[in-house]
Order: C-alpha cells, then sequence, then structure tokens
C-alpha cells in the first residue's frame, strides 16, 4: 500500500497476537494474510480468526489473521488478539480506512479481506488462494451465485440496491462482476498497490473494482454463500448514504457518462432544433412550433457545450493527475486540443456570431431604425448571440484546459 494513501497519525504500530515466528525470513515466506476490519464485533471476531486459521493449516499455507481495529469499546481487540490475530488500531474512521490500514500491516503475497461478523467462511478460503495463485489479481465472492441464507440480506440490498449498483458499474465500466459489493474477496499486495486506493468509507469496495478494471488487472468471481451475521446489533451499513457514496463515486470515475453522453444528446437536440426552425415556424400534428422552440434549442444546445468542456476538463485532469489511466490514442488526441488552436476556432466563431449580428444592425440602419420584421431577424439574432457565446467559451475553456495541461501527465 502506498503511505500517502494513509496518514502515518491514523494507523498504530501492529500488535502481534501469537504466532509460530516472528524472524524476518518467517514473515517473508507468509503467502496469505487475512485481513478483518473490526468495530465492536465481539461476539464474531473470535470464530472468524479461528475459521480462517484452521484454514491455513488444513489446506497447508503459511498465514496471519489481522484485525484492523476501527475504534472498538467492546473489547474486540482483545479477544482478537487471545485467538491469535495481529491487531492494527487505525483511527481514522471508516470501513475502507481500516482495511487500508489492515492491508498496509500485512505480510502476505496475497490478501484475503473480509467482514469480521461472521456472515462470511473464512475456512473456505482454498477457491481464493487457487485463483490467485493461478495468476489472477482480484477474485471476488459472488454471493447471488453460491447463495443467500434466509435473513442474511435484506430485501432493499438484494433486489435493489446490489443489482443496481453492480449494473451500473459493469455498465461504466465494462467489468466482469455480478456482485460488486461483496465484502469477500481477495487480491495480490502488489496489485493492490497499483491502485492507489483512498476511499475511507463503504465505496471502497467500488474504487477497487473500478480501478482495477481500468488497469486491465486480471480479475475472476468465486461463488459463496452469505450467512446471517451474528453480530446482534444493527450493521454499519447506511443503506441511503453509503448507496449514494457508491453512486457518487461511480460517476466521478466515469466523465464518458456524467458529460460527455448527455452532452451529446442535448447538442444533438440543440442543432437539430435550431436547424429545422431558423427557415420559418413549422408544424408538427396540431402543434405549432416556432422561436420558443428556438430559444429551447439554443438553451440546449449552450448546455450541451458547456457539458462537452466539462468532459473534456475532466478527462484531462483525470489522466494527468493519474487519478485514471489513459489509452495513448485517446491522450494524443487530447494533445491536438491546443490554446493556440482553441483561440484561433473560438476567435472565428465570435467573429462569425458579430457577422450575423451586425448584418442585422446593418440591415436595420437600412430601415430608418424603423420596426423590423420580427419572426426573421430574431431567427438570426439567436444564431449570432449563440456563436458568439460558443467562441467565447472556446477562448476562456482554451486557457483552463491549457493550465490543466501543465500538470505532467501520468501517462508518457
Amino acid at each position: 500500500m502506498n503511505q500517502s494513501t494513509i496518514p502515518s497519525s491514523t494507523v498504530d504500530t501492529p500488535t502481534h497476537g501469537s504466532s509460530p515466528s516472528s524472524s524476518p525470513e518467517c514473515e517473508a515466506d507468509i503467502e496469505v494474510s487475512v485481513v478483518m476490519p473490526c468495530l465492536n464485533e465481539a461476539r464474531t471476531v473470535g470464530r472468524c480468526i479461528d475459521k480462517a486459521r484452521a484454514a491455513f493449516q488444513r489446506l497447508g499455507i503459511r498465514g496471519e489473521v489481522i484485525v484492523a481495529d476501527n475504534g472498538s469499546t467492546d473489547g474486540s481487540p482483545e479477544i482478537a488478539r487471545a485467538h491469535g490475530a495481529h491487531v492494527v488500531h487505525v483511527r481514522q474512521p471508516g470501513y475502507g480506512s481500516a482495511l487500508q490500514g489492515g492491508i498496509e500491516a500485512a505480510r502476505g503475497r496475497y490478501i484475503l479481506m473480509g467482514d469480521a461478523d461472521d456472515s462470511y467462511d473464512f475456512s473456505q478460503l482454498d477457491v481464493f488462494v487457487e485463483r490467485l495463485r493461478a495468476g489472477d489479481d482480484l477474485v471476488v465472492g459472488n454471493r447471488f451465485r453460491g447463495g443467500i441464507q434466509p435473513g442474511a440480506m435484506s430485501w432493499l440490498h438484494r433486489y435493489i440496491g446490489n443489482p443496481l449498483l453492480s449494473g451500473l458499474l459493469n455498465l461504466f465500466f465494462r467489468s466482469p462482476v455480478g456482485d460488486a459489493h461483496c465484502g469477500l474477496r481477495a487480491f495480490r499486495k502488489e496489485s493492490y498497490q497499483r491502485l492507489r486506493l483512498t476511499a475511507p468509507g463503504m465505496e471502497f469496495a467500488s474504487e477497487m473494482i473500478v480501478k482495477a478494471t481500468l488497469q486491465k488487472q486480471r480479475i475472476s468471481e468465486v461463488p459463496i454463500i452469505l450467512y446471517p451475521d451474528g453480530r446482534g446489533r444493527p450493521p454499519h451499513l447506511r443503506s441511503f448514504r453509503d448507496g449514494w457514496r457508491h453512486l457518487r463515486f461511480l460517476l466521478l470515475m466515469c466523465p464518458t457518462w456524467l458529460y460527455l453522453f448527455p452532452a451529446l444528446l442535448l447538442l444533438s437536440i440543440g442543432l437539430g432544433l435550431m436547424a429545422w426552425l431558423t427557415p420559418g415556424p413549422r408544424r408538427v400534428g396540431g402543434v405549432g412550433l416556432d422561436l420558443h422552440s428556438l430559444l429551447l434549442g439554443c438553451l440546449c444546445l449552450m448546455l450541451g457545450y458547456q457539458l462537452l468542456w466539462l468532459w473534456v476538463f475532466a478527462r484531462t485532469f483525470s489522466w494527468s493527475s493519474g487519478l485514471m489511466p489513459g489509452d495513448r490514442p485517446a491522450i494524443s488526441w487530447f494533445r491536438y486540443l491546443t490554446l493556440e488552436r482553441g483561440l484561433v476556432l473560438g476567435t472565428f466563431t465570435v467573429v462569425v456570431g458579430l457577422l450575423l449580428n451586425g448584418g442585422l444592425c446593418v440591415y436595420w440602419w437600412g430601415m430608418d431604425l424603423g420596426p423590423l420584421e420580427i419572426q426573421m431577424t430574431m431567427r438570426y439574432a439567436l444564431w449570432g448571440s449563440t456563436l458568439m457565446l460558443v467562441g467565447m467559451q472556446t477562448i476562456y475553456g482554451s486557457f483552463f484546459l491549457s493550465m490543466l495541461q501543465m500538470t505532467k501527465s501520468a501517462e508518457t
């Protein structure tokens, strides 16, 4: 894990429980680290640790169990130590923060993460380890394929929340994962470190899959069974708050769906209406369309053009900051959007708009500043004003884009 993702002040030095050996040679031989985020899981954390350690012994795996405690007050850390786990105290609150702290302290080549509420069976680690040994970077459990026990998941999460958010993730990023929010998953630590995950909350699960997909890591799924948790209290998950955090993250990581597609739709509607209504009024069935519809076209065109620039800004920032990887052809194409080209194009568009409006002024002067035929003059005036606005947006957008491009690109 990149040290920059977790401030050193938020993670305490791990407290080690019993282990076969603490020599550097033995630490280097650890194959699997099981990381469990924990916040007041006294009733279940011991059982989870016992299952994981029994699996290590049964499968002949040299492993360790790390409990990333996120401020428990019920004695969970003491119970975890008594059952042979290493305890890492993570002071920064949040599911993602706890996992990042635990993974940072893990010494294994492979990491398996899962909740400490006994809803996952840590004794069945072999299916994950086999996939990692075969070369996969990330292996995600699929509860819908493996089975969800009665009472293990609410109907809202089972039939609406999880399918909807997983579907959007797959639509936006073409991910191969059918259960994107399953908390039981395994990965290579070196692959995880390349992701540079930072989400502090429940959206950590989405961030992992999104960035692994964008980096074209090898991802697979294995069926697992979800059991009713044994915590005896309400879960930490808050359906609407955490659902929104997942959705917000997906939109922020996908400028194409957030900006580009709405921009293209609005531009198509705006240009179509303006071109269709410029010659004169139109009728569709019994409905007449005239200047008000032309104004609507101008509005759609301007909104669409602004969204198009926001897409360009977002893509440029995401590449230059390293937030998202970029493919070389797309980055090369964006490099054609130089300040000079933008200034030339914007100035030309402004001049065309000025000429249109200037022509109307000359025509009005020729009429001795008398009354004009409102229908046709308004049409040309709207086109002239729209072109001027588009030109100015192009000029100032080019300046801002040039400033973004001054940041060293993550892709060379």
